[in-house]
């Protein structure tokens, strides 16, 4: 009997499954995912750097091949490394472990910026500048020659070349028509003037036979006179109005003398044919007179009803201004009240409030006011006394 023997391995080799993030993270994708989180493109790292955007890219893809000087690459990767907050250090020893960059002597000739002539840089991954390549995103393709032209824009152009050829047409066609000369035919025959003698029969001289002739011809001074304005020795006077010529402004009207005056015999015995008339009655009382009055520096702005500035200042001691009447009362705004009063016919009302205190909307109206303010009283307040005693002596004088 044939026996078959079996051999079990003594050991089985240890399978590890792997996880949806156990990959590996290279330097590149490390550094674009913090440019992206940045929100930055290569041409803003290459603008805020001061590094070309091919180097950036090569970089990221760890190719030291696309650098034109080797001596460089260290400190562009620390640079670009510390704009993405990363350890430069760290992202240095990354790129020279993927690429196998190795930092070599400045005297060296792999440290040398002169490329050797059997290296061809279109054979690199990037070549030698990233801009070269039709395959980078962030570069436009070329456009065609006529990728910009619109049909749209063609048609407009033809319809304006052609309005503009249909006005040069029309133009030139209206002026042809103008300078044509069309004859009309006529029944009569045209007559020669040039041989017609002008002055043939012409004379100065009236014959015996005319009964002009015999007639009395005027003298040249009769013709002057014909033609000048007659002289008259009276001149003649016409009312133009005779109802407004025959008034008479001493007897009718606001120009009436007074007794004092003795009118002229002749007025006064046409004034006594006259009707008599009954005096002017004023039946509406004057307006009272409105006064700002300032006792102590005040700034003040008065303003209409329609929100217009009809005086603005700072009024110093002793300063007057007569509100101006209005259909609606102007409105007073005031800065420091205990120096503001008012003057209404002559007597002070107010103040106008405290000391030191801004006051607004006031109306100016006399009746708003003497309901408003009490009489002044000139024992509580120096300067007020004061400027009324001044004003009371000078209209005195």
């Amino acid at each position: 009997m044939i026996g078959k023997t079996f051999k079990r391995d003594d050991a089985s080799e240890d399978v590890q499954a792997k996880g949806f993030d156990d990959f590996e993270l290279r330097l590149g994708d490390l550094m674009r995912g913090e440019r992206a989180t940045m929100g930055k493109s290569l041409l803003d790292v290459q603008r805020e750097l001061k590094i070309k955007a091919a180097y950036i890219a090569a970089i990221e893809n760890a190719d030291p091949s696309a650098f034109d000087t080797p001596g460089f690459i260290a400190g562009y990767v620390r640079s670009y490394a510390r704009y993405l907050n990363m350890d430069p250090d760290d992202a240095f020893e990354a790129f020279c472990q993927e690429s196998g960059f190795e930092t070599a002597h400045g005297m060296s000739a792999e440290a040398s910026s002169i490329r050797p002539t059997g290296v061809d840089l279109a054979s690199t991954p990037l070549g030698k500048d990233i801009f070269s390549a039709s395959a980078t995103p962030f570069i436009p393709a070329n456009e065609a020659v006529f990728s910009g032209v619109e049909p749209r824009a063609i048609g407009s152009i033809v319809v304006l070349i052609a309005l503009v050829g249909g006005l040069g047409y029309g133009g030139w066609t209206v002026l042809q028509e103008v300078q044509k000369v069309q004859f009309a035919p006529v029944e009569q025959t045209p007559v020669v003037v040039s041989d017609i003698d002008p002055l043939a029969g012409a004379s100065n001289t009236l014959r015996t036979s005319d009964p002009l002739a015999v007639a009395d011809q005027p003298t040249r001074e009769a013709l002057d006179r014909l033609y000048r304005p007659q002289a008259l020795d009276v001149p003649v006077l016409v009312a133009r109005d005779a109802p407004i010529s025959t008034l008479n402004p001493s007897s009718i009207g606001a120009l009436v003398p007074d007794d004092r005056f003795e009118p002229p015999v002749a007025v006064a015995e046409a004034a006594n044919d006259l009707p008599a008339l009954p005096p002017i009655q004023v039946v509406e009382q004057p307006v009272p007179e409105v006064q700002l009055v300032a006792v102590r520096p005040s700034w003040v702005r008065v303003q209409s009803a329609d929100g217009t500035v009809i005086f603005e200042t700072v009024m110093e001691p002793g300063d007057n201004f007569v509100v101006p009447q209005t259909e609606e009362p102007a409105v007073l705004r005031v800065g420091e009240s205990g120096a503001m009063y008012f003057a209404v016919n002559g007597v002070h009302y107010g103040p106008v409030g405290e000391r030191g205190v801004v006051t607004s909307n006031v109306a100016l109206s006399s009746e708003s006011l003497t309901q408003t303010y009490a009489v002044a009283d000139l024992t509580r307040d120096d300067d007020l006394a004061e400027i009324v005693n001044f004003a009371e002596v000078v209209s005195d004088e």
